[in-house]
């Protein structure tokens, strides 16, 4: 009896033995199953975080054709061998915005139809027009044209000369936010008579075709004009003074005026907008150039340079293009203060000064980087007839020991 019992014992001990094994090798089973599924759900996640549409990470200027599918993997192989899924999104790359290796494809690439035309802007006046204003615009800046169309750009006379105005714009960049831009600037075209539109795309970069375009232009329309004033639809011009300078040049010879900026380095500097590698530009130093908010030429240098321009390389900074065409006639642009292209710079002595003063302005000749308003308002208040400088030395030099001296005198009794 005790042998059969203690048989039973071993049997069901050995039989508990067992099942425990069997369970154990289940849960075993069961547990690299789970992980196999959380690892494969990792890999699916990482893809959506860097490729999604509002991914902030964008190709570097030379990679920028290529397509978006051929750089991911790229991003995934990088997690690998890291070893860890990228939870966080990489930081920003540079973005030039301008495709370099597109632009050497096509850079030859400089003749474009001219969709809108003026051909008889330069034929309304016998001989033709003293100066031909010249802005620089894009079709969406309706209100900016229309400001220097009421103001410093109004055709007509001034102190007793002709003045004619054209604005220069290429087709919008994305056609999309303007539905109605064609239309629009037609309607603009046949208002005004003053609507230049070439077919490239108007861009940044694209100034420099903007510039050749306008100087051929000139060259077979405009042939007969005087003088030019070539700048930027933001900037303030004081036309009278303009006139009175030119008046005392002779158009047939040869005149560039402006803020001529000497000795500018490339920037190499990626982020920069003016970025440009060395090996599209090798030399360390620019030539001598014309800030591009406003400058000055005469006929003849005008003809010159539309010469020069179909000689010298394309380069997509326009300003300092200009400058190699200036370069290539032999011809060292004049510097003039009254060109104030990047501002007036408050001194340094008198930090509170207003700088924003029609006495600063009265004097000068052309300013950059103003506000629709702040040219409207400028405009009228140097044409005011309450205008009155009577105080422009203590303008232009607030702090002055006599005024400091006179105020003292005046304290003194009081004591």
């Amino acid at each position: 009896m005790r042998v059969r019992l203690k048989g039973d014992a071993i049997c069901t001990l050995f039989l508990l033995v067992a099942l425990c094994s069997l369970l154990y090798s289940q849960l075993e089973h069961l547990v690299p199953v789970g992980n196999k599924e959380l690892t494969q759900k990792k890999p699916s996640v990482t893809p959506k975080i860097l490729s999604g549409p509002r991914a902030p990470w964008r190709p570097m200027p030379a990679e920028a054709t290529v397509p978006r599918p051929q750089v991911t993997p790229i991003v995934r192989r990088t997690e690998v061998a890291n070893n860890r899924v990228q939870t966080t999104s990489p930081p920003p790359l540079t973005d030039s915005a301008f495709n370099f290796k597109r632009y050497l494809l096509n850079k030859d690439n400089r003749n474009f139809n001219l969709l809108i035309n003026q051909p008889k802007k330069c034929r309304k006046t016998p001989g033709g027009p003293f100066l031909l204003i010249a802005i620089k615009s894009v079709v969406e800046d309706f209100d900016r044209r229309e400001i220097v169309r009421k103001t410093w750009g109004r055709e007509g006379l001034v102190n007793g000369e002709q003045i004619q105005r054209v604005f220069l714009l290429g087709t919008p960049k994305n056609r999309t936010v303007l539905a109605t831009w064609e239309t629009l600037i037609h309607q603009e075209s046949q208002t005004y008579r003053d609507i230049l539109l070439w077919d490239f795309m108007d861009t940044f970069f694209n100034l420099t075709l903007k510039e050749i375009h306008f100087l051929n232009w000139a060259a077979e329309f405009c042939h007969n004009v005087k003088f030019i004033f070539k700048g930027d639809a933001d900037v303030f011009v004081n036309v009278e003074n303009i006139v009175d300078f030119l008046e005392r040049h002779d158009p047939t010879e040869d005149l560039f005026v402006g803020d001529i900026i000497y000795n500018a380095r490339p920037i190499r500097v990626r982020k920069s907008k003016y970025y440009i590698p060395e090996t599209m530009y090798g030399l360390s130093i620019y030539p001598a150039y014309a800030g591009g908010g406003g400058f000055l030429l005469s006929s003849r240098t005008m003809r010159k340079l539309s010469r020069a321009c179909r000689e010298v390389e394309l380069f997509p900074i326009d300003d300092v293009f200009l400058g190699m065409c200036l370069q290539r006639i032999n011809l060292k642009p004049i510097l003039h203060e009254g060109f104030k292209t990047f501002g007036i710079v408050k001194p340094s002595a008198a930090p509170h000064l207003q700088t924003f003063d029609p006495c600063f302005y009265k004097d000068l000749m052309v300013v950059h980087s103003l506000k629709v308003a702040e040219i409207w308002l400028m405009w009228n208040l140097l044409h005011s007839p309450r205008l009155s400088c009577t105080q422009k030395k203590q303008v232009k030099k607030p702090f002055q020991w006599k005024k400091k001296a006179q105020i003292t005198t005046q304290v003194s009794p009081l004591r």
